[in-house]
């Protein structure tokens, strides 16, 4: 006699569970438990959740802010990119859009920031390569954040949110300089523009 998955099978039709599968079971909701206990102290001393602001913000305000962040403190460009290299302990400015990153921060070592970041047009991601650090940017809010960079290098913004037929292109950049060299030393064996801008 066949019956479909909504009648219910007449009399007893499950075994219960063998020992060993109890005491794994309680092993696991163990483990848990431990992990659950363990989410605060990570948030607090881990240091892998930072703790930001986000606030509303209107794409095209945002927009404008950039915009003047990069007059105030333009050094030089990166493929018509505007290079950036503002004082320690400054409010910082990323905005994403497709498909680009604008624009290229030029931070030194050991100093903290306050990172802005939003998108004026669709949802982007901020990933920091090579490190572990990931943030989604969505348009209409402003996620704030505070940032020391701990070692010198050139490193890049990938986008991990699809965001278009060219998200594969959307990369930028962060050049982090020793702490005491000048801006245009830190740009000296890149492929940047000097001068011209400013």
């Amino acid at each position: 006699m066949y019956t479909t998955g909504i009648t219910p099978q007449k009399g007893v039709w499950w075994k219960p569970a063998h020992k060993s599968e109890k005491v794994w079971f309680t092993i696991a909701f163990a483990w848990c438990m431990v992990l659950f206990a363990m989410m605060p102290f990570w948030h607090l001393r881990g240091g892998q959740n930072p703790s930001g602001t986000r606030s509303r913000v209107d794409p095209a305000a945002y927009r404008t802010r950039v915009q003047e962040f990069v007059q105030q403190y333009q050094v030089a460009t990166d493929n018509g990119i505007p290079v950036v290299a503002p004082p320690a302990g400054s409010d910082i400015y990323l905005q994403g859009q497709m498909w680009m990153w604008l624009p290229v921060l030029q931070l030194e070592e050991g100093s903290e920031y306050t990172l802005h970041l939003s998108s004026v047009d669709v949802n982007h991601g901020f990933n920091l390569y090579p490190f572990n650090i990931n943030f989604q940017v969505v348009p209409g809010y402003d996620y704030a954040l505070r940032v020391t960079p701990t070692e010198a290098g050139d490193f890049r913004v990938v986008c991990n949110e699809f965001c278009g037929v060219l998200h594969h292109t959307m990369v930028g950049r962060i050049i982090v300089r020793e702490r005491g060299s000048s801006a245009v030393a830190a740009l000296l064996g890149s492929d940047v523009d000097k001068g011209g801008d400013r």
